[in-house]
């Protein structure tokens, strides 16, 4: 009894995927962009945490001119850990010297009138010269002071013209925030993992254009079609092993932003990571046709391309387009709505952060986020596959 032959396409694909291991350049993409996303994500989020849970604010240097006619400030801004440096009058090119050596936080400064305006009831100016490059915390902690410092100037002047302070503030607005931390976050982590999908169509983008675009530039694709093979045997084959590169590259990414979400204590800034393994391989399946899409996308347009530089740069623009409804429903802050999960890149978007926000979704926002790319894949391949069979594509006139 003679062995059972293999299915061409599977054939066609064992040797586009061998040849794939063997690009360092598919490779080290894959790589790239398997880590750079979550460790990015990963970093910023740990020096908010950092900066939360600092026991005691580093001092601020704080340049001080003319102070000596401001003690009760002078006080107040060495009270919130402000460390005052009492400088000689400057002008302004002086000052801005001195931020630009990032000395000082600030440069605090009291024209000569100051004095006799206060006494005199009148506004005193106070001047704060700051540089928006620099650190942004200093400069709101000295601001708070000065806010807190006018408040209670103001407070004391309506009390020595025997009016009560509270008479300035008519309703007392008190601010109650039931959202949980899981909802908080969801809207904030969101946005961010919303880019972690963006490498399924970039993972898999060299191989698919090498294995069509690359092979008829190297005239070696004529050589594959004389095989008894049909057309879209050799688009499937070349199709699954382009996809497979993007599936390994998006899975891998997605549980490593898992693992590193999961491990950092984000409670410590009001947030929380809730999703469970179970959800996340939910997810991961539900991204598969995300991959298959983005896959048979790129084969479809590579191959009406005349060489592989042409497809490269024909395919940059292309693959932006997926992620332009993703924007506009940021931009517009449109709310989570069923027609979501049936358009591709944005349905698994919106999938990962409703999952982040509410846990238990249900299985149609699943299916429908599956089936959305699916449809899109097949009908990419099917295009290509017509398109193969054109001699006009093999001979590239």
């Amino acid at each position: 009894m003679k062995p059972r032959a293999k299915p061409r396409f599977l054939i066609v694909f064992l040797k586009e995927f061998r040849e794939t291991l063997r690009d360092k350049r598919s490779l080290g993409v894959l790589a790239l962009f398997t880590l750079m996303y979550p460790i990015m994500l990963g970093y910023i989020l740990n020096q908010q945490i950092d900066r939360a849970t600092r026991p005691e604010r580093e001092g601020i240097k704080l340049a001080v001119i003319g102070g000596a006619q401001a003690p009760t400030l002078m006080s107040q801004l060495k009270q919130k850990n402000i460390e005052v440096e009492e400088t000689a009058a400057l002008d302004e090119p002086a000052i801005g010297e001195l931020l630009r050596s990032r000395k000082v936080a600030a440069v605090l400064r009291l024209p000569e009138k100051f004095a006799a305006d206060y006494q005199a009831m009148r506004p005193a100016r106070i001047e704060l010269w700051y540089d928006t490059a620099a650190d942004q915390d200093g400069r709101r902690d000295i601001e708070d002071v000065l806010r807190a410092y006018e408040s209670n100037i103001a407070s004391a002047r309506l009390l020595a013209h025997g009016v009560s302070p509270a008479t300035m503030s008519p309703v007392d607005l008190q601010r109650y925030d039931t959202g949980s931390n899981a909802a908080r976050s969801a809207g904030v982590i969101g946005g961010i993992l919303g880019f972690l999908f963006f490498p399924a169509f970039v993972c898999g983008l060299s191989a698919a254009v090498d294995s069509t675009a690359g092979e008829r530039e190297r005239r070696s694709l004529e050589v594959l079609m004389a095989q008894p093979a049909a057309a879209w045997e050799l688009v499937t084959g070349k199709w699954l092993a382009a996809a497979l590169i993007a599936i390994v590259g998006i899975t891998l990414e997605l549980m490593l932003a898992h693992a590193i979400l999961s491990w950092l204590p984000l409670e410590e800034i009001g947030m929380s990571w809730r999703v469970t393994w179970g959800a996340l391989l939910l997810v991961c399946l539900a991204s598969v046709p995300l991959s298959l899409f983005a896959a048979g996308l790129q084969i479809a347009v590579a191959m009406n391309a005349k060489s592989f530089k042409e497809a490269q740069s024909v395919l940059t623009f292309v693959m932006l387009i997926p992620m332009i409804p993703g924007l506009a429903v940021s931009m517009l802050d449109l709310k989570t709505a069923t027609w979501m999960y049936v358009v591709p890149m944005l349905s698994n978007q919106t999938l990962l952060r409703e999952t982040a926000k509410v846990g238990e979704l249900g299985m149609l926002p699943f299916v429908l986020t599956f089936a959305c790319s699916s449809v899109a894949a097949l009908a990419a391949v099917a295009f290509a596959s017509w398109r193969m069979k054109s001699e006009r594509y093999v001979l590239a006139v």
